[in-house]
């Protein structure tokens, strides 16, 4: 390897991506080409970036197996920063085979990372524990160390494992400050930042209160029956009663709770439930039916008992009733909330990840564009979509720092 391409790989090393590009922005062989690449992701240029790391991809001849595996892991980080998520993961899988037989455990490492957070990203919680069970970190560099520790505390996070999740962003800030990245010390930094911001509301009779991660998995471990508007569910501390495919049902449990510990009128259950002002007799009549259905369902973790003007909930073992919502309102919170990472997303991203089709997905995102509640770059199949920014300038995505190609 020569002078330039080693001092441009120590410069990436370092998270200096225009000090790498200074030495091989006018080369085009191979080894060039991949530093470049990853030097542009680092900058945020994720098209380009894919495009010179594929052009180095296929620059290396049939004896350069190490060198074309470490291009397929460089381009599949890319890919993960710009939540690009379709696809075959096959390649992937191969060039960490690869690397383990060319003795580059490093790289194997970053592939298979690469891999658990895709899993993250698609909500495949069990695939994700799997697979960051199985990754050895020991002798890794400091900036790979943060970087599996960042994932791990991300699968914590998911699971409201407020513990190991603190954990596991305390030791991934060490390792960040050994690495010396800036880019990866403040994605640290931004992790350990969302356990402070609001990750729910608790609504009841008297209003609403913001709960951050910690709040909410207190509240899941107090054993008070909670009617869970985040994933349309009753649950428990050791039951879960998933009502997603029962709106109407949701619908009126969540009324009853709000009301607790006092009943809740018929005019507001068939109101909310059956989305009209107008209650007449037929209304009336199919509220009793539905409550039947509820009573039926939730007999093992409440009554719900009929009063002069309506019904009450009347929680098991004498547990309080509690309504969880997201932290915002409407039936884009949920792609709000994926926004919310400051990374941009495609639109096929966004459906896989929230198991819905396309269209409906794109209807959402024009519905709140129009509003300004989110924004597009690109065009056509190119287009992505992120968050606006809080303080209008443009969000950096912060791509943690690729190992060099050598």
């Amino acid at each position: 390897m020569d002078s330039l391409i080693s001092a441009s790989a120590r410069a990436l090393a370092a998270g200096d991506a225009l000090g790498a590009l200074k030495r091989i922005a006018l080369r085009d062989d191979p080894p060039a080409l991949a530093l470049r690449g990853i030097a542009m992701a680092q900058l945020g240029e994720h098209p380009r970036a894919r495009e010179l790391l594929r052009l180095a991809a296929r620059g290396f001849g049939a004896h350069e197996a190490l060198a074309r595996a470490r291009c397929v892991v460089a381009e599949a980080e890319v890919a993960l920063a710009m939540r690009d998520l379709g696809g075959s993961t096959r390649a992937l899988a191969a060039a960490a085979a690869t690397l383990d037989a060319h003795a580059d455990p490093a790289n194997a490492l970053q592939a298979r990372l690469i891999a658990a957070r895709r899993m993250l990203l698609l909500g495949r919680l069990d695939e994700a524990t799997a697979a960051l069970a199985q990754l050895d970190a020991q002798g890794l560099p400091a900036s790979l160390a943060a970087v599996a520790e960042l994932a791990i505390a991300e699968l914590a996070l998911r699971s409201l494992r407020i513990g190991p999740a603190q954990a596991a962003l305390a030791r991934a800030h060490e390792a960040a400050a050994r690495a010396r990245v800036p880019a990866l010390l403040a994605e640290v930094a931004e992790a350990r930042a969302a356990l402070e911001h609001p990750a729910a509301r608790r609504l009841s009779r008297d209003g609403e209160e913001a709960l951050r991660l910690g709040e909410v998995a207190a509240l899941l471990a107090s054993g008070a029956l909670m009617i869970d508007a985040c994933r349309h569910g009753l649950r428990t501390r050791d039951a879960w009663l998933p009502l997603a495919r029962r709106p109407v049902l949701f619908a009126l449990a969540r009324t009853l709770a709000e009301a607790w510990p006092d009943a809740a009128d018929r005019e507001a259950l068939i109101a909310d439930a059956f989305r009209t002002r107008h209650p007449d007799e037929t209304h009336r009549a199919r509220l009793r039916v539905e409550i039947g259905r509820l009573r039926a369902l939730v007999a093992a973790l409440a009554q719900i008992e009929a009063t002069p003007r309506g019904f009450v909930l009347k929680p098991r073992d004498q547990r309080p009733a509690v309504v969880l919502a997201p932290p915002i309102d409407g039936d884009q919170a949920s792609l709000l909330a994926l926004l919310s990472d400051g990374a941009a997303w495609s639109t096929s991203a966004l459906a896989l990840a929230l198991g819905a089709s396309q269209r409906t997905v794109q209807r959402a995102l024009a519905e709140l564009e129009a509003e300004g509640r989110v924004r597009s770059i690109g065009q056509a199949r190119a287009r992505r979509w992120l968050s606006p920014p809080l303080a209008g300038f443009t969000t950096i995505l912060l791509l943690p720092t690729a190992l060099p190609i050598e």
